[in-house]
Order: structure tokens, then sequence, then C-alpha cells
């Protein structure tokens, strides 16, 4: 699917008060497009995503003016977030970006509630969550998928155990010392988790080392 330009105009309507309540990160903004290349090798003519963790709502309401065709669900576990994606929402007016709704990624049952959808992105939170809480992100993440759905996940990760740079060392040492649990997870061990999932993983560098991880439903 080729994405459209997602250079939207804003809703010159919105209400002054959404507009103060968006939340920036110059991080999301700046990983807006790579993440839209690669998803657009993947992602279907139509159909409904769901985002884990949509943050400020800066990168779904690009997704959703990139690639209008599809329906996209934004959700997260905080109500500040949530109060931000909204606003982005509400300024974009775009129609197939939903309300987003709370959700906790790392609680058994969401798939059954969410799904079956036929992509589900998410996008640096495997380092923020400790291996338990990814490893049921993850299983309910595959049940939720279409019987031709897909996994998308970006971010930082190991190789082999090991950081690829200083700065990304610098921060896997203070997630360590912030709370136990808290680390980068290894590119390997995340791979071979979706693959026991019966997912067919694909990766691409990205970049500041970063990876995007896809993984389909196997044939």
């Amino acid at each position: 699917m080729t994405p459209k330009p997602s250079d939207r105009a804003p809703n010159t309507a919105a209400d002054p008060d959404d507009i103060i309540a968006q939340k920036f990160s110059v991080a999301a903004e700046r990983n807006i497009k790579p993440i839209q290349d690669v998803l657009a090798k993947y992602l279907p003519t139509s159909g409904r995503v769901l985002e884990i963790a949509s943050g400020t709502g800066q990168h779904i309401v690009a997704h959703g003016a990139a690639f209008p065709e599809l329906m996209w669900q934004p959700t997260d576990i905080s109500a500040m977030r949530r109060a931000s994606i909204e606003a982005y929402r509400k300024v974009m007016g775009l129609e197939n970006v939903l309300p987003s709704v709370h959700m906790d990624a790392c609680a058994q049952g969401w798939a059954q509630q969410r799904g079956p959808v036929d992509v589900v992105i998410v996008v640096n939170l495997l380092h923020l969550i400790t291996d338990a809480d990814m490893a049921v992100l993850l299983d309910e993440a595959s049940q939720s998928l279409s019987s031709s759905g897909m996994l998308a996940i970006y971010g930082p990760f190991l190789r082999e155990g090991m950081t690829t740079s200083q700065g990304d060392a610098d921060f896997h040492s203070e997630l360590l010392a912030r709370h136990e649990g808290l680390e980068y997870k290894d590119l390997g061990a995340v791979a071979s988790v979706l693959e026991a999932l019966q997912l067919r993983v694909s990766t691409y560098p990205m970049p500041a080392n970063n990876v995007m991880l896809i993984a389909r439903k196997a044939d």
C-alpha cells in the first residue's frame, strides 16, 4: 500500500482547548516516516488497525492520514495520554481514526475484547515493560489477529545480548536502575517468541539503531 501525503491540514474549526491538550514528542515525530515506509510494504488495502500504547497520538493521526482506507483504533493506559490522542484526532478531523480507549496491553483478555484485527502496532514499548508483561502482550496480540493479520513492533533492541551504541547502553542501564525488569529486550529472543506463536518474522534496520519487526500469521 502506498502511503498518501500525511501533511493533512488541521481542522480550522478545532477547539482551542484541543490544540492546547496536544502533547508533542520530537522522537515520535522523527520516526513517523521510517515506520510508514515499512508499514506500506505490508498493510492490507482495508481493515482494522489496533495501536497499542498510542502515546501522544502523533503516530496514529499521521498513519490515519497516510493510509485512509484503514480504520485505526488508538489505545493507551494513561488518561493524560488518551486526552492528547483525542485532541490530535479532533484537530485533524480524521474519520478513520476512532476515539481512543483505555487498554492495558499487559493484562490478559484484551484480545477477545478488541479482536479480531488485521494489524497490531507496538512502538517503543517493549523496553518499558518486564519480560512477563511482554509475554502476555505478545500472546494477546497474536490471538487478536485475523487469519491474515500482522503484528508490527518498533523500538530499540539488544543484539545477541549487547547494545549497539553508547546512547543505547546508557539508556539500557538507566532503565535497569529505574525498575527491576525494565530493559532492552534481545531481538533474537523476541523473534523466537513470535515464531513460537506461529508468526513469520521479518526484521528491518531503522534509524538510530532501532529495529522494526513484522510478524505475520503463518500460512
